[in-house]
């Protein structure tokens, strides 16, 4: 009897795209169950998950879509944005990415799926791609130190604010902003000033500016109108009064004017976003902060500085705020816990690749393209506003803005719409000759008038005063000169992702981070030009695409959070948290309980929660864990009761930061309710919940979304992020809204919002379609599967792990959620390896460390995802436990307390070519496991002298000599 043929409905690749995301296959998920003698997934899911908040029933999504699928309808969707030549400026303009840093770095996964560099000995190449980005942009400014990057210029700006009252010598409270300030930076920063009680003043800074009443003063240079005025005299009396001079200024201006350093600025800030990185309807982007030597400890984000490993050879780490949040908690200087380092890589890489020759001529070249418009519209009979400017002109026109902004539409160039009598036009790396002839017939209906182009570029002389035009170098560094060639760029950039581990080369298990895979599908969209290419302030009848892709992602995220409302503002989770604090302030505000400033903390958060908790102005009150690392019930109930006239917010992670499902979690949620408070949830492990549990039905009022683990944005190193905000209902009209782009938050009504958070409004959009593809794909089934599968692997590891590493905290059941913490402390009592060493000694094994130490000093948090197929977590394991055989010989005392192998881990390549006189053989440094023959990661150096990085900060280019020796 022959075998029934397939029909062809079922040979269709139908939802094919779930069994590529999760990586144990159907055996692998059978073994793996009946290690830990269970019958199936859902018998995982009742034992490990409180029955009291599970969700029944699938979540409210289409159905899951293939692949194919999934790229046909966004690429109908991207169709629906109109990319016109941009000219509004206002922070954002065109540019060219070089393709082979396109290709090659953006969207290469051996740059994107990397972790923040914590673990420095595999992070060296994208060290050195930071450090160069911070080299340029102390060039370009003028100052002598640049941190690794920030989220956008806006929020720079309000760090900028924040740092200079901590290091102002006067007592005021008063922050002055020019009032030619781009406005949505004005917007953040009026956000940021509300609760620590500053206030803001705008104005002319000739005019309006009393150094004597401010601690500093934010001046704009060049304008957003882009006036260029000289500061100098200003800046020297906000020094006479004692103040801080902050200067937002724009990277590329930097080439021919005189840098703020040298007009004695203070701090520097602004968007690197025209040194190849697309706009992206707003982000992401890297901001660059730089200021003076003097202020190093007082600067916020990473700063990337040059040490020495143990064999003395230059090395490269994070230094000083390396893990400020989770040391100084509600005294950080700030809650930003990342950067943009993917964006900041690219920028860098842009400024190598030119050279500072190429980045003056890119310079000059928009310069001369504005110079010679503006001569040509007075040539037409308009008023240019600006005197001095480098890209941007105002123009005066009675009347007609609105018309000539239309007529330029026609010609498919967007200009910035000041008001009825007034146009800004903004040139960049892309404009063309063309457009500033079309633009200059959208200026008048008179045929018969003609300009010529070349007349006005002969006689056109330089508008910038003597004193401002830029006399002094920047990209000296042969850094800037090495690699203009395509081929030697290419070698360069293949040669520093050499030296890294990122998730193509091994898994990254590193807890609360969920560092699962970036599938290339969900990433091809991202740098389509309909995406790409679009203004954050285009008229929004040219936005439909993305205004689809917003809406439908809400309703995506609402389904499975159980949230009424979502702010894609934020663009990062500390701005998450941040955003869903000020929701709760405002909201209680206008329920006349303004009063109400407690936030309760439980002592396991992740430290950027009290750091949040301090900057929306919240007194925050910790509440005790118990032995098993739950909340403490009664002492969450004593401490409710003490503050339950000004309680404000729980702040709480679920599955808790120690990796389980704590079955309180109702009780605790209905406490906080019955004493006035609300409930956030932090979502860094939301991995562990989707189709299994929903925030909103647990008793969350409002929760931010790592849309960077959970939904598959990757971490690029360490940045970018998203962290947009669910809510409930009665919390949707108090969410960001925008100073430009209105209909931001339709929910608000007449109503106060919390204000606006971040520079674009929605904040990194052009990351977005990576989310919508990864929940388009897996659907209601596969998103459950996901959390299943992400379960199982967690138990799995737990339970190989645990007769060599006890895990230290379990659930009902004995059962961990999506991680688990092992236990490093009585190793160390006993023989005194640390959690340290045990990372260092796993880079020899070819693998990125677990989170080390936290929330438990001594304890590794493993976090393995769904994405890992058996195999691979059996290759970890059996790393940690021939690890722990080492160990074992150092306690039983055959092998040296010190001079062994884990201690003198990890061991270079450089090793081989000395004598070898170390206590243990080649073999067992270099290849413990046979399976290391095979595929052998070298560590480009040894364990890194942290001491003496702090010690002897450099944050800038080591010398030239320093990369030969390097390469000897």
């Amino acid at each position: 009897m022959s075998q029934q043929r397939p029909s062809l409905s079922e040979l269709e690749p139908g939802a094919n795209f779930i069994r590529r995301h999760i990586g144990p296959g159907e055996p692998q998920i059978h073994e793996m169950l009946t290690d830990l003698g269970l019958s199936s997934l859902d018998d995982l899911i009742d034992k490990a998950v409180p029955g009291s908040i599970r969700f029944e029933g699938d979540l409210d999504l289409a159905p899951a879509k293939s692949e194919r699928e999934a790229l046909s309808y966004l690429r109908k969707m991207a169709g629906r944005n109109l990319a016109y030549t941009s000219m509004i400026g206002m922070g954002y303009y065109g540019c060219v990415t070089p393709k082979v840093i396109l290709r090659n770095v953006l969207e290469n996964p051996g740059w994107y799926t990397a972790y923040t560099p914590y673990q420095a000995e595999v992070s060296q190449g994208r060290l050195e791609a930071v450090l160069n980005y911070q080299q340029m942009v102390s060039d370009l400014t003028g100052l002598e130190l640049a941190n690794a990057s920030l989220l956008d210029e806006a929020t720079a700006a309000a760090e900028a604010m924040a740092m200079a009252h901590r290091v102002a010598k006067k007592k005021s409270d008063v922050f002055f902003v020019d009032a030619d300030t781009h406005p949505q930076t004005i917007a953040v920063v009026r956000t940021r000033a509300t609760y620590f009680g500053f206030e803001i003043v705008v104005g002319d800074p000739v005019d309006d500016l009393d150094p004597d009443q401010v601690f500093a003063a934010l001046l704009s240079y060049p304008g957003s109108s882009g006036a260029v005025r000289d500061y100098g005299a200003i800046i020297e009396k906000l020094h006479g009064a004692k103040a801080i001079s902050i200067m937002a200024t724009d990277l590329l201006s930097l080439a021919v004017l005189t840098p703020p350093g040298e007009l004695g600025a203070d701090i520097a800030v602004g968007s690197a976003q025209r040194f190849g990185v697309p706009m992206g309807y707003g982000g992401p982007h890297a901001a660059f902060f730089a200021t003076r030597e003097a202020h190093k400890r007082a600067m916020p984000g990473r700063v990337i500085g040059v040490s020495v490993d143990r064999a003395g050879k230059q090395a490269l780490r994070m230094a000083l705020q390396t893990r400020e949040q989770h040391i100084r908690r509600e005294k950080a200087t700030s809650n930003i816990c990342t950067a943009q380092v993917l964006l900041a890589v690219i920028a860098g890489f842009f400024a190598v690749y030119h050279g500072p020759e190429g980045i003056r001529k890119i310079a000059n070249r928009v310069h001369r393209l504005t110079q010679i418009f503006a001569n040509g519209v007075r040539e037409l009979g308009f008023e240019v506003e600006n005197d001095h400017y480098f890209d941007t002109v105002t123009i005066h026109v009675p009347g007609q803005a609105a018309r000539i902004a239309a007529r330029a539409r026609e010609q498919r160039i967007n200009l910035r719409f000041i008001d009825a009598d007034t146009l800004g036009v903004s040139f960049d790396e892309t404009t063309r000759r063309v457009e500033v002839e079309r633009l200059w017939n959208c200026f008048t209906t008179n045929a018969t008038a003609k300009i010529s182009l070349s007349d006005i570029d002969d006689a056109v002389g330089e508008n910038i005063p003597k004193s401002l035009q830029r006399t002094s170098e920047y990209l000296t560094h042969p850094i800037f000169e090495l690699y203009h060639g395509e081929t030697e760029m290419l070698r360069y950039l293949r040669w520093l992702q050499s030296k890294d581990i990122a998730l193509d080369r091994s898994m990254i298990p590193l807890g609360s981070c969920t560092m699962k895979l970036n599938a290339t599908t969900e990433m091809i969209p991202i740098t389509w030009r309909e995406f790409a290419h679009v203004h954050p302030f285009a008229p929004l009848e040219q936005t439909m695409g993305y205004q689809q892709l917003f809406e439908e992602l809400e309703d995506m995220l609402c389904a499975c959070t159980g949230f009424d409302a979502i702010s894609m503002q934020p663009n990062a989770g500390s701005q998450g948290e941040y955003s869903g604090l000020l929701a709760i302030r405002n909201y209680l505000s206008e329920q006349g309980q303004g009063d109400r400033d407690v936030c309760l903390i439980p002592a396991s958060s992740h430290g950027t929660n009290p750091a949040s908790a301090v900057m929306a102005g919240l007194r925050v009150v910790v509440v005790k864990c118990d032995d098993d690392g739950n909340v403490d019930v009664a002492d969450l109930k004593a401490k409710a009761a003490e503050h339950a006239d000004s309680l404000a917010a729980l702040m709480i992670t679920y599955p808790s930061t120690h990796g389980v499902f704590e079955e309180a979690i109702r009780e605790i949620c209905d406490i906080v309710h019955d004493h006035g408070g609300q409930v956030y949830f932090d979502g860094a492990n939301l991995n562990a919940l989707l189709g299994v549990a929903r925030p909103a039905d647990i008793g969350a009022d409002v929760c931010h979304i790592n849309l960077h683990k959970t939904f598959c944005i990757p971490h690029g190193g360490g940045g970018p992020g998203m962290g947009p905000i669910g809510v409930r209902a009665h919390l949707a009209p108090y969410l960001p809204d925008h100073r430009v782009v209105e209909g931001v938050n339709p929910a608000a009504g007449n109503r106060e919002t919390l204000g606006q958070v971040s520079a674009a409004p929605w904040g990194s959009a052009s990351i977005l379609p990576i989310s919508w593809a990864y929940i388009a794909m897996m659907g209601s089934q596969g998103l459950t599967r996901a959390t299943q599968v992400a379960i199982l692997s967690a138990n799995y590891v737990a339970k190989r792990l645990n007769p060599h590493y006890p895990v230290l905290y379990t659930g009902q059941n004995g059962f961990v959620a999506h991680e688990c913490i092992i236990d490093i402390r009585d190793i160390k009592e006993a023989c005194g390896i640390s959690a340290e060493d045990i990372a260092k000694r796993l880079v020899d094994y070819g693998f990125h460390a677990p989170t080390m130490s936290f929330p438990v000093v001594e304890t590794m948090m493993v976090e393995p995802t769904e994405s890992e197929a058996k195999r691979e977590l059996d290759r970890f394991c059996d790393a940690m436990i021939a690890i722990r055989g080492e160990i074992a010989e150092i306690e039983a005392g055959t092998s040296d307390a010190e001079n062994n192998v884990v201690r003198n881990s990890p061991h270079t390549h450089d090793l081989l070519l000395e004598d070898w006189d170390l206590p243990y053989t080649r073999e067992q440094a270099y290849f413990p496991l046979h399976s290391l023959r095979e595929f052998k990661y070298w560590p480009p150096v040894a364990r890194i002298d942290n001491v003496y990085g702090d010690r002897n900060l450099v944050c800038t280019c080591p010398p030239m000599e320093a990369y030969q020796e390097a390469a000897e």
